[in-house]
């Protein structure tokens, strides 16, 4: 007798595809699509891209963004800030014989309670002293922790990407010795303040009341509130648990 054979069954026919977008103080521009079979799984996925892939300038592909999907909106993912940084071959490709490398690492507090891990770098004209490369690593931290006080954390991390921060550094320690170049080489979100997260969640919590209204006449719409609201748990508790990483990379600085 002939054996049954069983065909397998293609997963991707069962998956959707879905636009994830960059956040809103980015210009909220599509980046690409992912697939998956329940939008449930699309929460805490990272993606990456490039600035030249968002400004279509070449120059700029030396800068990774990292994005995390938080939010989906029917066919659409939105996704939150956890960081940049600069490709490691563009950062070999500035390292010069007889020249000093002057790295920092802070954590800095924007004016609206954010704080963000800034790693910022210096490359001299030629090899500096010792006493030199302190006066610059120390004036390059004190500019960055004013910087960041002064304005909101949307405006800290454009000016970090694009290139104003790394300017501004320049211009206070050129003074001390000669600098061929200057660039922030990665910036990390540490924690989010949690009245912005509840601001935030007020349009995503705002259809899922009116769903939970409707269950009173008809039991039947209790199935998609409930989905909704699993939607939305885990992008809070990965905001919570950021907390506990701010006292060990401050205990580090």
């Amino acid at each position: 007798m002939a054996r049954k054979v069983q065909r397998k069954l293609d997963k991707w026919k069962s998956k959707t595809w879905y636009s994830v977008e960059i956040p809103k103080f980015m210009g909220s521009n599509q980046i690409g699509f992912t697939p998956t079979d329940d939008p449930e799984n699309l929460i805490g996925r990272v993606v990456e891209t490039t600035v030249g892939e968002l400004t279509n300038d070449f120059s700029k592909h030396n800068t990774k963004l990292k994005l995390e999907i938080n939010d989906v909106v029917g066919n659409v993912a939105h996704t939150k800030f956890l960081g940049h940084e600069l490709t490691t071959d563009y950062l070999r490709s500035i390292v010069k014989r007889q020249t000093s490398r002057i790295d920092a690492n802070l954590n800095v507090k924007t004016k609206d309670g954010y704080k963000v891990t800034v790693k910022p770098t210096c490359f001299t004209v030629k090899r500096a002293r010792t006493s030199q490369i302190k006066g610059i690593r120390e004036e390059m931290i004190k500019t960055v922790i004013k910087r960041a006080s002064e304005v909101n954390y949307e405006q800290f991390i454009e000016e970090a990407i694009i290139g104003k921060l790394s300017a501004n550094i320049y211009r206070q320690t050129k003074y001390i010795y000669p600098l061929r170049r200057v660039e922030i080489r990665k910036t990390r979100v540490l924690f989010v303040p949690a009245h912005m997260v509840e601001t935030r969640s007020k349009p995503e919590d705002a259809p899922v009341e009116i769903l939970e209204d409707v269950p009173v006449e008809e039991e039947t719409v209790d199935a998609p509130a409930v989905e909704e609201e699993t939607v939305d748990a885990p992008a809070v508790e990965e905001e919570t648990v950021d907390a506990p990483a701010v006292e060990e990379e401050t205990v580090d600085v």
